[in-house]
């Protein structure tokens, strides 16, 4: 059984959101404990990631050093973060693997998710990111030319563009590593975001991909039987926060798409999550969960978190 696990950002760090180095090194050693629990269990792992803290770390450092050194750009910025999330999980895993008796080489890949340079989003940036500015500390980011806006009291906050994820292109390096045996962690935070010139060749750009869609792409393209979104509950919930609150166990696609139609889940929280799980669902005819960490050994056997079904073709 193939498996790709996907971990929010939030994930990498502590629970009260601090993302210090020694913070973010103990939740991904708690992280990788159920990763190799599941690799015991000889099921075949791919794990991918979210870095939204950390991303935002690098955006404050491009803030403070504007005067001195220009910013750099997303399309960077999420490739370090690749880089330190991976290197951090794949000792955290080696080390979790070796306490088990378990012989698996790990690796982190560097990945480029395709977007299209035409997307609607790149006309008008509507994602927000980053910390909060003054006016005057907003301007010198202008000046670099990145898009502000004035969010009123709170002061100046940066725009960036999040375009539709359309292709993993190192998907192939990812599916020959893990049939040689690799425990492969890829397409963090849904990608580095890769624009195809009119020549051919490939460029990074400014945006960013939501990390559950990109995902459900990678799921797809290396063709897992199931997708794990590991959040902080253990279910998708009807009714969340209200005396009516209800766990979701396993549902078909069109039951879960209902229930987002009906504004069942925040669009910041367990909204994206579900959307992507269902997406997978829909195009690739197989599972998608959504659970927490400690129940995914459980939920790769069908016993545990929201189980999203394909529909039935009698139905």
């Amino acid at each position: 059984m193939r498996i790709l696990l996907a971990l929010g950002g939030n994930a990498m760090t502590s629970p009260d959101g601090s993302a210090r180095p020694e913070d973010q090194i103990a939740a991904a050693t708690e992280a990788m404990e159920a990763v190799a629990d599941l690799v015991a269990e000889g099921v075949e792992v791919l794990i991918t990631h979210g870095n939204g803290p950390q991303v935002g770390n690098l955006l404050v450092k491009n803030e403070l050093a504007a005067p001195v050194v220009p910013p750099v750009p997303l399309d960077w910025c999420g490739a370090q973060t690749q880089g330190t999330l991976g290197d951090i999980l794949m000792n955290a895993l080696d080390a979790a693997l070796a306490a088990r008796g378990i012989a698996r080489p790990t690796a982190a890949l560097v990945t480029r998710t395709r977007v299209d340079a035409d997307d609607p989003a790149f006309a008008k940036p509507s994602k927000p990111v980053g910390r909060y500015l003054s006016a005057d500390e907003a301007q010198t980011m202008i000046d670099h030319g990145e898009t502000w806006e004035d969010r009123g009291e709170r002061g100046w906050r940066r725009m960036v563009a999040s375009p539709e994820p359309l292709e993993v292109l190192d998907a192939p390096a990812a599916v020959a590593l893990v049939d040689a045996g690799f425990v492969v962690i890829a397409n963090g935070g849904g990608g580095i975001p890769t624009v195809r010139r009119p020549d051919g060749t490939l460029a990074g750009v400014e945006a960013v991909i939501d990390k559950d869609l990109g995902a459900a792409l990678l799921a797809r393209a290396v063709e897992v039987d199931m997708l794990v979104i590991a959040t902080d509950v253990a279910h998708a919930i009807l009714g969340f926060g209200t005396p009516e609150a209800e766990d979701i166990g396993e549902v078909s696609l069109d039951q879960m798409r209902s229930y987002a139609a009906a504004g069942h889940f925040a669009g910041g929280s367990m909204g994206p999550k579900v959307d992507a799980i269902c997406r997978f669902v829909e195009r690739s005819g197989r599972l998608g969960v959504i659970t927490d960490l400690s129940s995914i050994v459980a939920a790769a056997s069908g016993k545990a978190g929201t189980i999203v079904t394909p529909n039935r073709k009698d139905a």
